[in-house]
């Protein structure tokens, strides 16, 4: 729960990966973001786009009170994490598969601004030409529509959201012999009818 976003894509071959690197990790050291810095140079010679050699490429960093963001990327050029790699690496089957190529970030209680400076990055890094086939979802809005406010307004609907669930968790409690399910479902009713009121 909490606001995030979600991103895929590739690198695109007539980049250069350390150019990409040197950049996030300028920026990063100037944000004072904690980073990490894995394999700055691509193997030569990959051909097959369904195949990786167990190594990642590229870097991460931290902001403060978010969760990692991973500027990283597989042998095949598709980006991914190492944790994406350990989890679903070795799957066959779809669609655990595809999840390896599937990255999200919560930014919820890092705030609007460092929201703001991530997707300001991301929007940076693609017209930089670094990506090919890039995506990204902004449960914020801001991505698609650089609106402050709207992203404001978004972190607050969210923040309240999860304050409001908090509290119904710490004040409403479970009926003997309830299901977890029914006990979320009431809450969610007893949640919506007071916004209602409101």
């Amino acid at each position: 729960m909490g606001l995030s976003i979600h991103y895929s894509g590739k690198f695109n071959k007539n980049a250069v990966l350390a150019d990409l690197i040197t950049e996030v990790k300028e920026i990063a050291e100037v944000l004072k973001w904690d980073y990490q810095i894995y394999q700055e140079e691509f193997p030569p010679d990959i051909s097959n786009n369904h195949t990786y050699d167990g190594k990642i490429y590229g870097i991460s960093f931290a902001p403060p009170e978010c969760e990692t963001i991973f500027i990283c990327f597989l042998s095949n050029y598709r980006m991914s994490s190492h944790l994406l790699l350990k989890f679903y690496g070795d799957s066959e089957h779809q669609p655990e598969s595809d999840f390896l190529y599937m990255l999200s970030t919560k930014t919820q209680f890092a705030g609007p601004t460092i929201h703001k400076a991530i997707i300001e990055l991301f929007r940076y890094l693609n017209k930089r030409s670094y990506f090919e086939e890039f995506k990204l979802i902004d449960e914020g809005k801001y991505w698609e529509s650089s609106d402050e406010k709207l992203l404001e307004q978004k972190f607050k609907e969210n923040g309240d959201l999860i304050d409001n669930f908090s509290l119904a968790i710490e004040t409403i409690p479970a009926k003997q012999g309830e299901s977890y399910e029914d006990y979320f479902k009431r809450i969610t009713k007893i949640i919506n009818d007071r916004n209602k009121k409101q």
